[in-house]
């Protein structure tokens, strides 16, 4: 194996340990050159930063107040403009040229017919409604005007009927007595005084044909007999003279059975209340169909379909003025 290599390496080694201080000192050196140099750029950079900024200060300075005033002249060129589109606007809608007017307007007009139409309408239902109210004030007038009367001829005509009873009544009850005829009888153009208890002349029979009868009796006795037929009568048959006499208000007065009682009304066997649908006729008009709206002792009110009221009172309807009969 060859063996001269070794001292090569040795030598190597020797010149490698012999240059290392050598470029030591050269490396510090090579520092301390580096550290100097940026001192020194550092302050000429500083200098040249000032410098700069103001530089650059005094341009964004002016760029500024150059834009402001661009920026004021605008906005007075854009107030102006504004302005003037205003007034225009203005002068269009005084004199009625602007859409922005004329269309609102419009909407308004249309909305304005409408009311007015809506309100002539309104004008004559509300007409209407108080043409009906005086109709039916004026047909309750009449009606009332009428019960009245009819109540007041009830009225004067049972008065009248007692008057008649009390004086029949009276007639039959009064005592005629022989000395009450003795003074009818009694001459008046004779001075004489008259004697009531003397025999009295007896006059000559006439002399009749045919069938006759002959009174044996005087004057004064006859009437006394008939005033005691009478008296008797009276105090015999008094019930049929109230009959009689309620026979005859029958007649004269009612011709149907009706009578109010317990908040109902009884017409010919038949029951009607409150809130019953009835048929009304009134004399020769055409029946119409009514409700019962309220009964009192001595009137029934109804209420139509056309809405009207009417009062009937009972003894309208015990005359036959008035008849009801169930829907």
């Amino acid at each position: 194996m060859p063996v001269h290599p070794a001292p090569k390496e040795a030598e190597e080694m020797e010149g490698d340990g012999d240059s290392a201080p050598e470029l030591n000192g050269e490396e510090e050196e090579s520092e301390e050159e580096h550290s100097a140099s940026p001192s020194e750029s550092e302050e000429e950079s500083s200098e040249m930063d000032e410098e700069d900024c103001e530089r650059r200060r005094s341009e964004c300075l002016d760029e500024m107040c150059d834009l402001e005033k661009q920026f004021s002249e605008l906005k007075e060129k854009l107030f102006k403009e504004r302005l003037n589109q205003v007034k225009a606007k203005l002068e269009d809608v005084a004199s009625g040229r602007a859409a922005e007017y004329l269309d609102p307007l419009g909407v308004l007009q249309n909305n304005m017919k409408i009311r007015i139409e809506v309100a002539g309408i309104y004008k004559g239902l509300c007409l209407e409604v108080v043409r009906n109210k005086h109709e039916c004030e004026l047909q309750g007038a009449r009606q009332h005007l009428e019960s009245e009367k009819l109540l007041l001829y009830d009225n004067m005509q049972s008065e009248l009927l007692e008057r008649i009873q009390r004086l029949e009544d009276d007639r039959q009850s009064i005592d005629i007595t022989s000395e009450w005829w003795d003074d009818k009888l009694r001459p008046k153009n004779s001075l004489k005084k008259w004697d009531p208890f003397r025999p009295a002349k007896r006059k000559k029979a006439p002399l009749v044909s045919g069938p006759y009868i002959v009174y044996m009796l005087r004057d004064i006795d006859i009437l006394e007999d008939w005033t005691a037929i009478k008296k008797a009568k009276a105090a015999v048959s008094p019930q049929k003279r109230k009959s009689d006499v309620l026979v005859k208000v029958e007649k004269l007065g009612a011709q149907f059975s009706a009578h109010c009682e317990d908040g109902r009304l009884h017409y010919e066997g038949e029951i009607y209340s409150k809130g019953q649908s009835v048929i009304l006729e009134v004399g020769d008009e055409a029946p119409a169909q009514a409700v019962i709206t309220a009964v009192s002792t001595g009137e029934v009110w109804l209420r139509r379909e056309d809405g009207t009221k009417t009062k009937i009172y009972v003894s309208q309807l015990q005359k036959g003025k008035y008849s009801v009969h169930k829907a």
